[in-house]
């Protein structure tokens, strides 16, 4: 049986696709007791209020009539984020070179976090360049790795 992400991305895709919008991730969690369902799309020039509420009114439309989620929850779209999360190979792709935070779960050399340029990804385990130095974090130390804004 597949999770509820993977069965709403199914749905999804297509949806964002045609109104112009590429699907980045979509999540399904449990918050102070209710259950949220989170679709996050992303566009080359941003995303706007307005291609939030058109894949928001047509998605919600198809997951009422498909109804692939028992019981309720608060359903959500929204852009990824400048900052936003990098989990999946193609997105370390797309942004090698970027600038990004990795945390870690248990400090090394004293630090939790991390920032530099993305310079590698290999198996999970994502390479940094700092300017002091070039590291390497494993996956299983790795709790987060976002883009990092530049000023």
């Amino acid at each position: 049986m597949k999770k509820v992400t993977e069965l709403v991305s199914e749905l999804a895709r297509p949806v964002v696709e045609k109104h112009g919008c590429e699907l980045w991730d979509t999540e399904y969690v449990k918050e102070a007791g209710s259950w949220f369902l989170r679709v996050y799309i992303d566009h080359p020039g941003g995303v706007s209020i307005g291609m939030c509420e058109a894949v928001s009114r047509e998605l919600d439309a198809l997951l009422d009539e498909l109804d692939p989620i028992e019981g309720s929850y608060t359903f959500e779209v929204s852009s990824a984020g400048a900052e936003r999360p990098l989990r999946r190979p193609g997105d370390f792709a797309k942004f090698m070179g970027s600038l990004v935070a990795v945390k870690l779960y248990q400090a090394k050399n004293g630090k939790k976090e991390f920032v530099g340029k993305l310079s590698g990804y290999e198996e999970g385990a994502v390479l940094l360049d700092t300017a002091e130095e070039k590291l390497r974090f494993e996956k299983k130390e790795i709790a987060l790795v976002h883009l990092q804004i530049e000023f």
